[in-house]
């Protein structure tokens, strides 16, 4: 039993920071993918409106 328990916190604390880490850079590669996204839509509006295009 204390062997399935070491085992037990072995992995846990292998695994602890591993999840911090991944959200961490999931929120980045988020962030950057949704400003790349608003900067293309500002973009197409904007192109949109130089070239005159009828917004009806």
């Amino acid at each position: 039993m204390k062997t399935a328990l070491l085992i037990r916190e072995i992995y846990l604390e292998g695994f602890r920071n591993l999840g911090n880490y991944i959200l961490r850079n999931y929120l980045k590669v988020f962030a950057w993918f949704s400003f790349a996204l608003i900067a293309v839509g500002l973009y197409a509006l904007l192109f949109r409106m130089y070239t005159g295009f009828a917004f009806d």
